[in-house]
């Protein structure tokens, strides 16, 4: 075992406490009874609530290395080694080592945060000034800090690459002048529900007269009807469906889980009756009406998504063939 008289010749150097701040600002002297005789300039710091001088090293710090540290003849034998130690008021611990004095049987223990320096500096706002000009902490708590930075910066840019990313997939999904979804997003949806395996229904909706207001009042009126077009099939559906806006007047709903055949005629009904509501544009009136096919899944085997859409086409063109401004459903063909 070490003693610090064999093993450690002694030399002719007394440092007196202003050179211990200065070279290890966290160094703790304590004699040979265990009792703290001086502590670091940075250490006192640590405990603003206590003073340390005159305290018992065994009631400030609890010290472990392999086995408890309870006493001076403990730690003694230990002398040269690395030591752990642990706050007893639960605060940050240490890493450390005992070296002998020149005289009178004290130790000098020198200590270091570890891996707990970042909050050591953080908790009690130390400084570099607070550490040996020797000790690399500062460096490294200023690499942390370039590198927390860093990733900080990265994160964000990568959120902002997601969000961008996002909003382009959206908008290359979405009607730009109804906000409605586009031909694109009709086939994400439809082949999202068919893949659930859902029972669904189509509305096939074009407008009736539609020609006529580009014709006669612009496109700028045109453009103004689809967009209360939009509104009113917004209206008319549930949360759930999907509502798009496939060709110049051609809209296309898929209602997951549809209700009941009258329920479905009662909805397209509904549709139809917004669609007829004059709509005021510039000091005058755009009227339009819609004419509506329907389709429903269960008439369908699985595979059969062509079939249906064109069913469900066929229907609406019966609808226009029987006067305009009504709804038809589909008859599935007999097996």
């Amino acid at each position: 075992m070490m003693d610090g008289s064999a093993d450690y010749p002694q030399i002719a150097c007394v440092l007196n406490a202003a050179t211990l701040d200065r070279l290890m600002p966290l160094y703790l002297a304590v004699d040979s009874d265990g009792l703290i005789t001086g502590a670091g300039v940075t250490l006192a710091k640590l405990f603003p609530q206590l003073h340390l001088v005159g305290q018992s090293l065994f009631s400030v710090f609890g010290l472990r290395r392999v086995g408890a540290i309870a006493s001076m003849d403990d730690l003694r034998a230990r002398i040269g080694q690395p030591l752990a130690l642990a706050r007893c008021d639960g605060g940050a611990g240490f890493r450390g080592i005992a070296m002998p004095q020149a005289a009178g049987g004290g130790l000098l223990l020198n200590l270091s945060f570890g891996i707990g320096v970042v909050d050591a500096v953080r908790d009690f706002a130390l400084t570099d000034a607070d550490f040996a000009p020797t000790d690399l902490a500062i460096e490294l708590l200023y690499v942390v800090e370039a590198k927390s930075a860093v990733m900080g910066e990265l994160a964000r840019l990568n959120l902002g690459l997601r969000g961008a990313k996002s909003a382009a997939e959206a908008r290359a999904l979405t009607d730009t002048l109804t906000g409605l979804g586009n031909r694109r997003a009709l086939d994400d949806a439809l082949s999202h529900t068919v893949g659930m395996g859902r029972p669904f229904a189509l509305l096939h909706l074009d407008l009736d007269f539609f020609k006529a207001v580009n014709d006669t009042r612009g496109h700028a009126a045109g453009d103004h009807v689809l967009v209360v077009v939009a509104d009113v099939l917004r209206a008319a559906t549930r949360d759930g469906d999907i509502v798009t806006r496939v060709g110049g007047d051609e809209f296309v709903l898929i209602l997951p889980n549809p209700p009941d055949t009258a329920a479905l005629l009662r909805i397209s009904n509904r549709i139809i009756a917004g669609l007829q509501v004059p709509i005021p544009f510039e000091g005058g009136t755009c009227n339009i009406s819609g004419s509506i096919g329907i389709a429903r899944s269960d008439d369908f085997g699985a595979g059969e998504l062509a079939q249906m859409q064109a069913a469900a086409d066929a229907a609406l063109y019966a609808s226009k063939h029987a006067g305009r401004g009504r709804a038809t459903l589909s008859v599935p063909s007999p097996a």
